[in-house]
Protein backbone atom coordinates (compact mmCIF):
# COMPACT_ATOMS: atom_id res chain seq x y z
CA UNK A 1 0.00 0.00 0.00
CA UNK A 2 3.25 2.38 0.43
CA UNK A 3 4.20 1.79 -2.74
CA UNK A 4 0.84 2.82 -4.64
CA UNK A 5 0.76 5.81 -1.95
CA UNK A 6 4.49 7.23 -3.39
CA UNK A 7 3.53 5.95 -6.76
CA UNK A 8 0.67 7.94 -6.70
CA UNK A 9 2.50 10.85 -4.95
CA UNK A 10 5.08 10.85 -7.58
CA UNK A 11 2.65 10.32 -10.83
CA UNK A 12 0.79 12.75 -9.45
CA UNK A 13 2.69 16.53 -9.96
CA UNK A 14 3.22 15.02 -13.48
CA UNK A 15 1.69 17.03 -16.23
CA UNK A 16 -1.80 14.61 -16.77
CA UNK A 17 -5.11 15.14 -18.02
CA UNK A 18 -7.35 17.06 -15.17
CA UNK A 19 -11.14 16.66 -15.20
CA UNK A 20 -12.49 20.27 -17.12
CA UNK A 21 -8.71 21.25 -18.15
CA UNK A 22 -8.58 23.94 -20.65
CA UNK A 23 -5.84 24.43 -22.98
CA UNK A 24 -3.50 20.70 -23.66
CA UNK A 25 -1.03 18.96 -21.77
CA UNK A 26 2.84 20.52 -21.71
CA UNK A 27 4.62 19.05 -24.45
CA UNK A 28 6.78 16.38 -24.17
CA UNK A 29 8.86 16.97 -27.56
CA UNK A 30 9.62 20.15 -29.37
CA UNK A 31 7.25 19.20 -32.23
CA UNK A 32 4.24 19.16 -30.01
CA UNK A 33 5.67 22.05 -28.46
CA UNK A 34 5.24 23.80 -32.22
CA UNK A 35 2.30 22.18 -33.16
CA UNK A 36 0.59 23.52 -29.61
CA UNK A 37 1.87 26.93 -30.63
CA UNK A 38 0.55 27.09 -33.98
CA UNK A 39 -2.90 26.19 -32.74
CA UNK A 40 -2.75 28.99 -29.98
CA UNK A 41 -1.26 31.34 -33.32
CA UNK A 42 -4.08 30.33 -35.44
CA UNK A 43 -6.94 30.54 -32.69
CA UNK A 44 -5.75 34.37 -31.83
CA UNK A 45 -6.40 35.32 -35.51
CA UNK A 46 -9.54 33.40 -35.75
CA UNK A 47 -11.04 35.27 -33.15
CA UNK A 48 -10.04 38.90 -34.17
CA UNK A 49 -11.58 37.85 -37.32
CA UNK A 50 -14.26 36.67 -35.73
CA UNK A 51 -14.91 39.69 -33.64
CA UNK A 52 -14.04 41.63 -36.65
CA UNK A 53 -16.39 40.35 -39.04
CA UNK A 54 -19.02 40.03 -35.88
CA UNK A 55 -18.51 43.82 -35.59
CA UNK A 56 -19.21 45.07 -39.90
CA UNK A 57 -22.15 42.37 -39.72
CA UNK A 58 -23.73 44.12 -36.48
CA UNK A 59 -22.80 47.64 -38.34
CA UNK A 60 -24.83 46.66 -41.57
CA UNK A 61 -27.65 45.96 -39.63
CA UNK A 62 -27.17 48.54 -37.77
CA UNK A 63 -26.97 51.07 -40.50
CA UNK A 64 -28.75 49.50 -43.12
CA UNK A 65 -31.66 48.85 -41.49
CA UNK A 66 -35.45 49.23 -43.52
CA UNK A 67 -36.76 51.43 -41.80
CA UNK A 68 -34.10 53.76 -42.54
CA UNK A 69 -33.18 52.52 -46.15
CA UNK A 70 -36.15 51.46 -47.61
CA UNK A 71 -35.12 51.45 -51.14
CA UNK A 72 -32.36 49.13 -51.31
CA UNK A 73 -30.87 50.61 -54.03
CA UNK A 74 -29.99 53.32 -52.32
CA UNK A 75 -26.87 50.94 -51.11
CA UNK A 76 -23.79 51.57 -53.31
CA UNK A 77 -21.62 48.78 -53.61
CA UNK A 78 -18.00 49.58 -54.60
CA UNK A 79 -15.68 48.00 -56.51
CA UNK A 80 -12.52 48.51 -54.04
CA UNK A 81 -14.55 46.92 -50.97
CA UNK A 82 -15.53 43.48 -53.02
CA UNK A 83 -12.06 43.40 -54.07
CA UNK A 84 -10.52 43.76 -51.01
CA UNK A 85 -12.75 41.22 -49.80
CA UNK A 86 -11.89 38.69 -52.41
CA UNK A 87 -8.39 39.16 -51.79
CA UNK A 88 -7.70 39.33 -47.89
CA UNK A 89 -9.77 35.96 -47.68
CA UNK A 90 -7.53 34.24 -49.85
CA UNK A 91 -4.66 36.05 -48.52
CA UNK A 92 -5.11 34.70 -44.54
CA UNK A 93 -4.86 30.71 -45.18
CA UNK A 94 -1.44 31.35 -47.01
CA UNK A 95 -0.41 33.36 -43.55
CA UNK A 96 -1.67 29.79 -41.89
CA UNK A 97 -0.21 27.26 -44.56
CA UNK A 98 3.77 28.69 -44.46
CA UNK A 99 3.99 28.08 -40.68
CA UNK A 100 1.96 24.08 -40.69
CA UNK A 101 3.95 23.00 -43.57
CA UNK A 102 7.06 23.99 -41.63
CA UNK A 103 5.77 22.34 -38.56
CA UNK A 104 5.12 19.50 -41.06
CA UNK A 105 8.10 19.06 -42.82
CA UNK A 106 9.99 18.74 -39.29
CA UNK A 107 7.77 15.87 -38.15
CA UNK A 108 9.05 13.62 -41.03
CA UNK A 109 12.22 14.16 -39.59
CA UNK A 110 13.32 10.46 -38.95
CA UNK A 111 15.00 10.08 -35.58
CA UNK A 112 18.09 7.98 -35.50
CA UNK A 113 17.97 5.62 -32.95
CA UNK A 114 14.33 4.87 -31.41
CA UNK A 115 13.99 4.05 -27.87
CA UNK A 116 11.00 1.94 -29.25
CA UNK A 117 9.09 1.05 -32.52
CA UNK A 118 5.74 0.54 -32.74
CA UNK A 119 4.40 -1.31 -35.61
CA UNK A 120 0.38 -0.60 -35.92
CA UNK A 121 -1.36 -2.77 -38.13
CA UNK A 122 -5.06 -1.70 -38.97
CA UNK A 123 -7.58 -4.92 -39.55
CA UNK A 124 -11.24 -4.50 -39.87
CA UNK A 125 -12.66 -4.20 -36.95
CA UNK A 126 -10.17 -3.69 -34.55
CA UNK A 127 -5.99 -2.68 -34.60
CA UNK A 128 -3.10 -4.76 -33.40
CA UNK A 129 0.49 -2.45 -32.11
CA UNK A 130 3.13 -5.57 -31.61
CA UNK A 131 6.26 -4.12 -30.26
CA UNK A 132 9.54 -4.13 -31.67
CA UNK A 133 12.67 -4.19 -29.30
CA UNK A 134 15.39 -3.13 -31.27
CA UNK A 135 14.79 -3.47 -34.55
Amino acid sequence: MIVLEWLFLTIAPCDAAEPWQLGSQDAATPIMQGITDLHHDVFFFVILILVFVSWILGRALWHFHYKKNPIPQRIVHGTTIEILRTIFPSIIPMFIAIPSFALLYSMDEVVVDPAITIKAIGHQWYRSAPLHEGD
